[in-house]
């Protein structure tokens, strides 16, 4: 995979090329703040860009707004959100869709503590590519906290909660049935029911990243935990 990232500390900066680079990928420009991004963009044609949130000159929201004008201008680029933070104002907008108002699919939102786990990172940055919509536990669960409630999400049952919370971070069905010890088979039949809840009809084309989408914008109360308290999760 050919990436082109903008970080602005010099340590994490190299720490994440050679990191990239010892999982396989190419790092083809690392960038200190987002000056020449645009054009390093087009000249290089990258499966993906890894912006920072909080860049020079003013260290507040230069990521962001980078990643939302590649987002209009090139809604099929795969984004990452690398952030110490969780910009909530920003986060469902990059979420939601691109300049058609249908959904791209292929963004992930991570924080920065989760670099530290290389296998999960390298695994995370791959679903991105592949299209996938991957957030991180801690972004869920801050969004979950502070939106109003919506009637559809009030017919999932705790468990379907539960598998959509781990969908819309971008898991396959093996890594929710994996992750919540259930068989694959429950995961199918959850999901299922979470798309028919949702009123996602069977011919919408990328009904896990609608249904992320959902679950992000219009779910409310608080935040739960994606793992059992035992091994025995049905």
């Amino acid at each position: 995979m050919r990436i082109v990232m903008c970080e602005d500390s010099v340590l994490l900066r190299e720490g994440l090329v050679r990191l990239l680079e010892h999982g396989g990928h190419e790092v083809i420009a690392a960038l200190p703040d987002t000056a020449d991004l645009m054009e390093r963009v087009e000249e290089t044609d990258p499966d993906l860009c890894i912006l920072d949130v909080r860049l020079p000159p003013t260290f507040t929201d230069e990521g962001i707004r980078a990643a939302l004008e590649l987002r209009q201008v090139r809604p099929e680029l795969p984004l990452l959100v690398l952030s110490q933070y969780v910009e909530e104002r920003y986060a469902s907008e990059l979420i939601g869709a691109g300049p058609s108002g249908v959904p791209t699919g292929a963004f992930g939102y991570l924080l920065k503590d989760r670099v530290a786990d290389v296998g999960e990172f390298i695994g995370s940055i791959e679903r991105i590519r592949q299209g996938a919509t991957v957030l991180d536990p801690e972004v869920v669960a801050q969004l979950l906290a502070r939106r109003g409630k919506d009637e559809r999400m009030q017919q999932l049952t705790p468990r379907e909660r539960t598998v959509l919370s781990a969908l819309a971070e971008g898991r396959s069905n093996q890594a929710i049935a994996e992750l919540l010890f259930i068989s694959e088979a429950s995961v199918e039949k959850n999901i299922t029911s979470i798309f028919q809840k949702l009123g996602l009809e069977a011919e919408d084309g990328n009904r896990r990243v609608l249904a992320a989408i959902a679950h992000i914008e219009n779910v409310g109360g608080s935040a739960f935990t994606h793992r059992p308290q035992n091994g025995t999760g049905a």
